[in-house]
């Protein structure tokens, strides 16, 4: 079982069946207001790193990050296949973009996330993420975390 992760386009079908799933996870458990997803088109743009997770070829999970033009950048799109958790997919998206933030020479990574998903705040926790405010276009959401890793 080989897990390879790469920059690849959003534009696929398997990731358009990841982010329709991601779509339909964040629906059940967050009212619209409470959901920051951001669109494929959005994902094409020059100022975001777009990764894939292959499990034996097949893609089962993927993330971005995006740039905000002033140093630091932002976790979108995090989302591994129900199918495929266990294979340590998101710990493989994790580390491959903190390798392109650092490359980038950024200063910090940021996201946000909801509260009703423990295993992503575990995640987000174990690679030394901490709690911060809101930052950028968004507004205090009680089902909202707002999450930074500094970098050195």
């Amino acid at each position: 079982m080989s897990v390879r992760i790469a920059q690849e386009p959003p534009r696929q079908e398997g990731v358009i069946r990841l982010l329709d799933l991601s779509d339909a996870y964040a629906g059940a458990l967050y009212p619209a207001e409470s959901n920051h997803l951001v669109d494929l088109s959005s994902l094409e743009e020059p100022s975001v790193s777009f990764l894939v997770a292959r499990h034996d070829g097949a893609i089962v999970g993927c993330c971005a990050l995006v740039e905000a033009g002033d140093g630091t950048a932002e976790i979108k799109r995090m989302f591994v296949d129900p199918q495929a958790r266990g294979l340590r997919i998101a710990s493989g998206l994790m580390n491959a973009l903190e390798a392109i933030a650092r490359e980038k020479r950024l200063t910090a990574v940021r996201l946000e996330t909801g509260i009703y998903q423990p295993e992503a705040i575990a995640l987000y926790r174990k690679y030394g993420y901490r709690d911060i405010d809101p930052f950028g276009a968004y507004l205090p959401d009680p089902l909202s975390l707002f999450m930074e890793k500094r970098l050195g």
